[in-house]
């Protein structure tokens, strides 16, 4: 006869079974429609152990997106061991009809392992559309009951403006532009006073303007408990092809009265030992920031990354520097492109021109045009001339650095007007080009490994936002010019010598800000 903690595993050991081979089923171009992307056992029973259980009495949980059951089973297994004292309510979502048969097995499942241990367990397969579910729709006058815990690996899909979900959610809670966020924000509105949510999710939501709606209205309703960053983008999700780095988190329904301190860890992937701390709900977000962006750290030597980052002494409206998207959106101006520079044209600059932090330009049979014809139609597009930083909106997932910079210093450039492409961000003043000592000294800055490591805190993906430039902090103007003076033309140095810059001009003052802040 098997004891509980093997009809546990049992259980868990079938779900992933039947996850495996429901995955290997569908069609790729359904699971894109779908967002589809099934939890593995491992990662499902880490996120089934975050979840917090009543003392007593009965518990009412909800898996919307459940899939094959992944995250039912594991939270079954759990309570099949730990609390069998408890009265189950697990109610499941689930759009796939292709997916319901597998689903409604691991119920089945979940009913006889628990109730054969004697856990009362009731199931119910919501079929419908969860959004609609949750927001009283199909074939409800009222939304459901609320539930005691939420356990969710939501569906990620990106949603259009005019989509039924997207506007259904800013309707009932906020504005959203992912389907995982509208399920996470729904969710949110079914729980009880003091409900608990544990989810995995990409790690998108942290950072960037595209979420800030959601971040405001999820921080203003829950309080973080745990995070988990899975640091590998491959490893999580590797039998569906997902490059994306994943983090799992416990919050709770409370009001922003009570920030208690956020237990953090990050680990490669699900099979290593994780790095983990504590940390105050102020560091992870900031009571100042607008933007409410999410910092997670989970390493102890990080703090004093935060705290490098909190004395840097200016935001770029007191350094006078601005920063914005580069104008030229290259597939609207096609007919205006040409591959090699003329009398007519300007230079325009993209990415594949940023080379050892420094615009290299023309480039020679380069994939992309190098030039743009200006005209009445293009010239309000242009930067007048002078000295720019550049920074890549999107770094590959092969660069060292999240943060990608190059120095568009006007010498090299003898043209009245610049065209920027919309792959960059650009630094400049007021629309004019800035000093060449503070445009180079701000390169070596944006190029560091100490920045690299404090945008890694809160920038999740491989996208530089404009905005996340604009929430960061910055040596002063005095700090930037003195490394640029240093630079000069010189060709651009090694990470190495350039870290080294950095250190003695820029980090080395803040530590020291420090000290003299605590004495």
């Amino acid at each position: 006869m098997l004891d509980i903690a093997e009809i546990a595993n049992l259980l868990v050991e079938r779900t992933e079974k039947r996850r495996q081979a429901t995955l290997a089923a569908l069609d790729p171009k359904r699971r894109a429609q779908f967002g589809q992307y099934f939890t593995p056992a491992q990662v499902s029973d880490f996120i089934a152990s975050l979840a917090r259980f009543p003392v007593s009495g009965s518990v009412r949980i909800l898996d919307p997106g459940a899939g094959a059951g992944s995250l039912s089973a594991a939270l079954v297994a759990r309570l099949i061991k730990e609390r069998p004292d408890l009265s189950v309510t697990l109610v499941v979502c689930e759009i796939d009809e292709i997916v319901h048969p597998a689903l409604d097995e691991t119920l089945r499942d979940c009913r006889e392992q628990a109730g054969s241990v004697g856990v009362e367990i009731e199931t119910v397969l919501q079929t419908g559309n969860f959004i609609d579910w949750a927001a009283g729709g199909s074939l409800l006058d009222t939304t459901p009951e609320p539930f005691d815990l939420v356990i969710t690996n939501p569906p990620y899909k990106k949603l259009s403006r005019a989509s039924r979900e997207r506007n259904i959610v800013e309707f009932h809670a906020c504005g959203v532009s992912n389907l995982y966020a509208a399920f996470l924000a729904m969710s949110v509105n079914l729980l009880k006073p003091n409900g608990h949510l544990v989810a995995i999710t990409p790690r998108s939501f942290a950072n960037g303007p595209y979420f800030r709606p959601f971040r405001q209205f999820f921080l203003e309703k829950m309080h973080l408990d745990r995070l988990h960053v899975f640091e590998s983008r491959s490893t999580v999700f590797g039998d569906s092809d997902v490059l994306q780095e994943n983090i799992v988190f416990s919050a709770s329904r409370q009001s922003r009265q009570d920030r208690a301190p956020i237990t953090i860890s990050i680990s490669a992937g699900y099979h290593d030992t994780p790095r983990t701390r504590t940390a105050p709900h102020r560091e992870v977000v900031q009571p100042d920031d607008p933007e409410q962006f999410i910092h997670i750290s989970g390493a102890d030597d990080d703090r004093e990354l935060a705290e490098i980052h909190s004395r840097l002494p200016a935001q770029l409206p007191e350094l006078g520097l601005r920063v914005a998207t580069g104008r030229v959106v290259d597939f609207r101006a096609k007919e205006h492109l040409r591959q090699d520079p003329g009398a007519d044209t300007v230079p325009l600059i993209y990415p594949l021109h940023m080379r050892d932090g420094r615009v290299t330009w023309p480039v020679p049979g380069a994939r992309k045009p190098n030039a743009i014809v200006s005209n009445e139609t293009t010239v309000k597009q242009f930067f007048p001339s002078g000295n720019y930083v550049i920074v890549k909106r999107m770094s590959s997932k092969e660069e060292r650095r999240r943060i990608v910079a190059a120095v568009f210093e006007v010498e090299t450039f003898p043209n009245a007007n610049i065209g920027f492409e919309n792959h960059v961000n650009v630094f400049h003043t007021n629309g004019q080009g800035l000093s060449i000592e503070v445009a180079r000294g701000l390169g070596l800055w944006l190029n560091s490994t100490v920045l690299d490591r404090i945008i890694r805190r809160f920038n999740g993906h491989t996208q530089i936002n404009a905005t996340d430039l604009r929430n960061l902090r910055y040596p002063s103007l005095a700090e930037l010019m003195a490394m640029g003076t240093v630079l000069g033309a010189s060709p651009w140095p090694d990470q190495d010598k350039l870290d080294d810059l950095v250190t003695q001009h820029v980090v080395a003052c803040q530590t020291k800000r420090g000290d003299n802040a605590t004495a």
